[in-house]
């Protein structure tokens, strides 16, 4: 294959972008490829393969059924009240439970209604609801003719998210204390809450030394550095090697240790990681574990573990810390449901973050109060997973702050779904869907990976100058230095092949290493991107063989 159009000085430029606005300049190329050769007699037009986007190809359908066949239910509800031409009353608590047995009664047909009432049940014998008060949560939350009350999460809402955030997230083994849970636009509007809110509560303040867990999802590095945080960033790198040279996406013992400086005021890790999709080690939790209980006790923790639904045996290091840990999860990737902006962020009850509030000096606590005042007469005894909530709607609409009541109640479906034996068997589907394309795209590039019990196998990043190396020598790997962009073979791939991955070095990984996300795409799409792949790298070997003479 002929070498990339683009001069290495074109490709440097555009290599300083986020990997997702890169992303979209390899997708043009690949348009303009498809456009350009559409195909020649008797071959199909080339499609382009884009396995740069973590979107899910799959959803769940169980739980959705269920949450039609409610909005059925609660629309006899509200006309039950109130009926004058396309016009209902709000939905009556009392009878409710004995209301909704008699619809199922007398709607078998309905699709989803028996998932509906299973998880009903499951409901109100696990968590001991009173029937007529839950059935009437989500009936009027269904509706949505309400405004969000708690502001934060409904209360039933809330218990049966914090029973699947520990069946999922803490491997059905809690700490002891109250998990409270924040409902969030997903995962991306509960950063965007948590820094913000650690700022304007002080808890961090601009300049401020903080830790990242790299590589790591973008956001996470440009966060940091936006004018209004401009924090001192300490990255912890994950960059052991196997014995065989393969890069194992590992964190050594020295790196972990830099979180023992107290200067560090916060470290925030994606756990199942992005991209390597590993979970973390138990070595590491424990060797952080060590430094919260010696030399760097109020290190605030923030992880955020959407994929960990995909690893055997999860569990977070909201687990093992909770008095530190900041914990988001979003349901998107899981249930296929990116567009329902459906997420939580958890924090223990007892926690370090309410105490350095608690512990500082009266002028930042006036200053606060001020902030809070309107809220009530005591804001100083805000917890500040509710001062989360009034932040995000910038105090003055804390009234109508949280959560769309419909959107809680698909979290509620889908939690309660999880718990049923249909949702054992979803999860383990879908963990089978996305190591099988690993498989197969490992088989079409002839690459190796360690092997990782805790391999989450959402996407993988693969080490292209770590691969040079252990399969031509450092030789071979100097050559690549020396003569190409690290983002060289993405331009290849998409000018070329029209397949679009990420590259690497945008998530603060190695800069030769490429992401592809495996969720997006059908089976056998990932053994051709592999074949690709395979093919772009010989390339090169067959340039560099010519370069010697």
């Amino acid at each position: 294959m002929p070498k990339a159009t683009y001069s290495r000085e074109e490709m440097k430029r555009l290599s300083s972008l986020s990997p997702f606005e890169l992303k979209a300049e390899f997708i043009k190329l690949a348009e303009a490829q498809q456009a350009d050769k559409p195909g020649q007699k008797g071959e199909a037009a080339r499609t382009m393969l884009n396995a740069g986007r973590g979107n899910p190809n799959w959803v769940a359908t169980g739980p959705r059924e269920a949450f039609y066949a409610l909005g059925y239910f609660a629309l006899s509800e509200s006309r039950r009240v109130w009926t004058a031409d396309n016009l209902g009353g709000m939905p009556e608590k009392s009878g409710a439970g004995e209301r909704f047995e008699r619809f199922v009664r007398t709607h078998p047909d309905l699709p989803g209604i028996e998932m509906l009432k299973a998880s009903f049940d499951l409901a109100v014998e696990r968590f001991g609801f009173v029937r007529d008060d839950f059935v009437h949560e989500m009936a009027d939350s269904m509706i949505g003719d309400n405004y969000p009350s708690p502001d934060r999460m409904l209360v039933h809402c809330e218990k049966v998210v914090r029973g699947y955030l520990q069946d999922e997230m803490f491997d059905k083994n809690p700490p002891a204390d109250n998990l409270s849970v924040f409902a969030t636009e997903g995962g991306t509007a509960a950063m965007c809450y948590i820094f913000d809110s650690l700022m304007k509560n002080g808890v961090l303040k601009k300049g401020d030394r903080i830790a990242l867990m790299v590589p790591v999802f973008t956001p996470y590095l440009e966060i940091p550095e936006l004018d209004t945080y401009g924090f001192d960033v300490v990255y912890v790198e994950a960059s052991m090697f196997a014995e065989n040279g393969v890069r194992e996406w590992r964190y050594p013992t020295e790196e972990v240790a830099k979180l023992e400086d107290p200067s560090i005021k916060m470290v925030c890790l994606v756990n199942p990681s992005n991209p390597p999709s590993l979970a973390l080690s138990q070595r590491v939790t424990d060797q952080i574990k060590e430094i919260v209980a010696t030399s760097n006790p109020n290190l605030v923790i923030v992880t955020d573990d959407v994929y960990g639904t995909f690893v055997e045996g999860f569990r977070s290091i909201a687990a093992d810390l909770p008095r530190n840990t900041l914990l988001v999860y979003s349901y998107s990737k899981h249930y296929g449901a990116t567009g329902w902006r459906i997420g939580v962020i958890g924090l223990h009850d007892d926690n370090v973050i309410d105490a350095m509030i608690d512990a500082q000096p009266q002028e930042d606590k006036d200053r606060l109060s001020k902030r809070y005042g309107t809220l009530t007469l005591e804001p100083e005894k805000i917890r500040f997973i509710d001062r989360l909530v009034a932040d995000s709607r910038q105090v003055a609409l804390n009234h109508t702050a949280g959560l769309s009541l419909p959107q809680q109640v698909m979290m509620v479906l889908f939690s309660l779904f999880d718990m049923l034996e249909e949702g054992q068997e979803y999860k383990h589907r879908i963990r089978a869907i996305v190591n099988r394309r690993l498989d197969l795209l490992l088989e079409g590039a002839q690459m190796k990976i360690a092997e990782d019990p805790k391999r989450a196998g959402y996407y993988i990043e693969l080490d292209l100058l770590a691969e040079a190396e252990r399969v031509q020598g450092k030789e071979f790997a100097d050559f690549l230095e020396q003569n190409y962009e690290p983002v060289d073979p993405l331009f290849r791939l998409a000018e070329q092949t029209s397949v679009v991955l990420l590259n690497g070095g945008g998530f603060d990984g190695p800069e030769w290493s490429v992401r592809a996300s495996l969720a997006n795409l059908d089976d056998l799409d990932y053994l051709q991107i592999g074949h690709h792949l395979r093919k772009i790298f010989d390339d090169y070997i067959a340039e560099w063989q010519q370069s010697k003479g």
